[in-house]
């Protein structure tokens, strides 16, 4: 089976253009190999090395595909041998959302108080 196929078969890329231009960009290796063809020819024990967003994925093909089916039949195609990821990686849930005092969506007097907050002292 084609890389670029299956990598689209087992659900890491959204389309298979996106597959195929990250294997044509060298940013593939099978077996430690670069691959830079998107017609290269995989079976399964292969194990694909490549970046996904920030992370790298190391994965092992366990079988290949007829069709790009559901997230649980696609999960059974690969062997995810990827290391966890660091911890400083993982961004706190705290740090995303602004604190405000009450629930829900905050109020003007809120809005401003949190202004005052986040302005420089020297103004």
């Amino acid at each position: 089976m084609r890389a670029d196929k299956w990598l689209w078969h087992a659900r890491f890329f959204k389309t298979r253009g996106l597959a195929t231009k990250l294997i044509t960009g060298g940013h593939l290796r099978v077996n430690s190999e670069k691959v830079a063809k998107a017609a290269y020819q995989i079976c399964p024990g292969d194990v694909l090395t490549f970046a996904q967003g920030r992370h790298v994925r190391v994965v092992q093909i366990v079988d290949l595909s007829t069709r790009r089916g559901p997230a649980p039949e696609a999960q059974a195609l690969y062997e995810d041998l990827s290391p966890p990821p660091a911890r400083n990686d993982i961004p706190p849930a705290e740090a995303s959302a602004p604190k405000f005092d009450g629930k829900g969506r905050p109020s003007k007097k809120d809005r401003r108080n949190l202004m005052k907050t986040k302005r420089d002292p020297l103004d």
